[in-house]
């Protein structure tokens, strides 16, 4: 039976972070936080390697941290149904990809009476949670940080912690409160456990943002 070996590391060691990115949930966060819906729709967008170092930068006091790897997973939009979103969609994750982000799509479920209603993503939180826990289980990373507010993420969030006794794990979210929105602040948390989570405020956003309209 195969086992899994923890090596406990001095507290001078670099831990490796990994940050795992719901983009959909992110980007509609930041807009919910820091935005009106009739602002432009590039309002809301990141750098998901900024986003990682930021998050690295504001790390407990006395954790030595690189970013180790971004994953972003998002959904992808029908070739046929909206091409010119699918053609928005492909610069971004270009652009993504030339930062050395790894990229992980998915194909949106267009409802039938699409498009009176809007497609959804589908598998992109499975996807995330199941990388989440592969990627501790193999040794993959030091520090786990969840980027969303999806409670479906909970149980990964949880299995790694009660599984991988010297993994991190930690979470991030929009500090909506500092900048007045609402609804107030919503993040990530485990009953009975001090989840770290790293709270991005409006002024921290300004630093992390890709304003880039890739429609053009």
């Amino acid at each position: 039976m195969a086992r899994f070996v923890f090596i406990a590391m001095p507290n001078n060691y670099s831990k490796r972070l990994i940050l795992f990115i719901d983009y959909a949930n992110v980007y509609q966060g930041a807009r919910h936080s820091f935005f009106n819906q009739t602002d432009p729709h590039y309002m809301g967008q990141i750098d998901p390697m900024k986003y990682a170092q930021f998050i690295r930068d504001s790390a407990p006091a006395g954790s030595m941290r690189h970013v180790e790897q971004v994953r972003l997973y998002t959904g992808l939009p029908d070739p046929n149904k909206e091409p010119k979103t699918y053609g928005a969609c492909l610069k971004q994750i270009n652009v993504w990809q030339q930062a050395h982000v790894k990229v992980i799509s998915r194909p949106l479920k267009y409802p039938s009476n699409w498009p009176m209603e809007k497609a959804r993503q589908k598998g992109v939180d499975v996807a995330l949670a199941i990388d989440f826990v592969a990627l501790a289980l193999d040794g993959k990373y030091d520090v786990g940080v969840i980027a969303s507010t999806d409670t479906d993420l909970k149980p990964a969030l949880e299995y790694v912690q009660q599984k991988c006794p010297y993994c991190f794990t930690e979470v991030t979210s929009w500090d909506a409160k500092s900048f007045g929105s609402f609804p107030y602040n919503t993040r990530l948390s485990i009953p009975g456990k001090n989840l770290w989570c790293t709270w991005v405020r409006k002024s921290n956003y300004d630093q992390i943002a890709d304003l880039t309209d890739y429609n053009i």
